[in-house]
């Protein structure tokens, strides 16, 4: 996992909330966050989130595209900040 998602969900859950959330415990949600984020735990993370972490952003191997795993109707974070940044280079 990396910094940017790590910040993000630490200012929502601590990692031994993250835990009892996710039915698991508080040392495995370290592993996580040190390394590549279990797929089977994906979209429960981003359901949690409240999809303010995209699934292509914790996985883009399993989710190549940012809208891979989204609910009907959700955009991805990731594609406002590059609309944004491509605007700011015109």
């Amino acid at each position: 996992m990396n910094d940017h998602i790590k910040k993000k969900v630490a200012e929502k859950f601590s990692q031994r909330e993250l835990a009892m959330l996710m039915s698991t415990k508080q040392q495995s949600v370290s592993r996580w966050f040190n390394s590549k984020f279990p797929a089977s735990r994906v979209l429960h993370l981003c359901q949690l989130m409240q999809w303010e972490v995209a699934p292509h952003e914790l996985r883009p191997d399993i989710y190549p595209n940012p809208t891979d795993g989204l609910p009907c109707g959700r955009k991805s974070t990731a594609n406002e900040l590059l609309a944004v940044n491509n605007e700011n280079h015109s």
